[in-house]
Parts: C-alpha cells; structure tokens; sequence
C-alpha cells in the first residue's frame, strides 16, 4: 500500500543536524497518522506515494520543522512555584498556578535554567531554530481506522510543541 492521506505509517529514523551530529534515534518502529497532527507538514508532503521498504533523507530549514526561535516564549517565573526535584531539562504541559499570566498556556515548557529564587522556562522546541537532516525509514504502511482519524493522532508526540489540554486540567510534569 502507498502512503495517502489519512493514514498510518510505521517509521524509524535518524536525525541529525547540519554538521552531522545526531540528535535522535528512532531505532524501533513507531505508527504516526498520516494527515493528523503527528508529523510535520514537509514530512507528510514527502512520505507521499511511498510504501513499506523505501528510504527517504529530507532536509528541513526551521521553518520547515521546528521554526526559527522566539526569545519571546521564555520566561522567569519564581522557583517556588516548583516542585522540590527540579532539574533542568524537565517539561511541563502548560504552566504552574501563579506563573506568568501573559505565557501561552497551550505550549510545552522546558526547564532550561534553575536559580536559587526563579526559573528559566522555554517555550520553544529544543529543535527550534536548527535545519535537519532526516532519514526515515518506511516499515509499514495501513490504513487508519475511523478512531484514529477522529483522534487526529496516535499519540507520537515528538513533532509537537503544542498541547490542547481540558481548560480545568494543571500542568503536567514530563520526565
């Protein structure tokens, strides 16, 4: 079967910066749905009419994949906000009770710097700003089920930097 729109493909991958260091390795296959929210547009694009078995090496600019990086999404909010085990790197879906009330509330932050009395929380992929190279790897391909196109995903959440959580929902910390 050849990839369409509206369904899933099993892929693994290498990815890796322009210099040649990799980033991420996706050695066992995971399904994404093809034509929801899974992967990027450009991935999407160029995975088109290919089938199981077939290679593909793309190049993304940021604009093309994690866009270009906005100083604008970090922010310093006060440390006791907090949970206690704190490490830099960690996530968090949305923002504490008291954070910052003008700090997008449907983003993924990430710890990027720990003070005795604030925290630095970005809000921008790791990836943003960086052109890739990706080498997919098509495993299999199937059509997705009725539930899958109304979910919109399967729940691969390494191409989002967007969450839509229930408006009652506190943050969740993402280890």
């Amino acid at each position: 079967m050849k990839i369409t729109p509206q369904c899933v493909v099993s892929l693994t991958w290498t990815l890796k910066d322009t210099l040649g260091e990799e980033l991420d390795v996706l050695d066992e296959p995971v399904e994404f749905l093809v034509g929801g929210a899974d992967l990027l547009a450009r991935i999407e694009e160029s995975l088109q009419g290919h089938e199981a078995g077939d290679v593909l090496d793309l190049h993304l600019e940021p604009e093309n994949a994690f866009g270009d990086y906005d100083d604008r999404l970090l922010f310093l909010e006060p440390r006791q906000l907090f949970p206690d085990d704190l490490e830099e790197g960690m996530g968090f879906e949305g923002l504490p009770e008291g954070c910052n009330p003008a700090a997008p509330r449907d983003r993924l932050y990430f710890v990027s710097d720990i003070y005795p009395d604030h925290v630095v929380l970005d809000g921008n992929h790791p990836l943003a700003g960086i052109a890739l190279r990706l080498k997919l790897k098509v495993h299999a391909v199937r059509e997705a089920e009725v539930a899958e196109v109304g979910r919109g995903t399967l729940g691969a959440g390494f191409f989002r930097a967007h969450i839509d959580p229930p408006a009652d929902t506190p943050p969740r910390t993402l280890h």
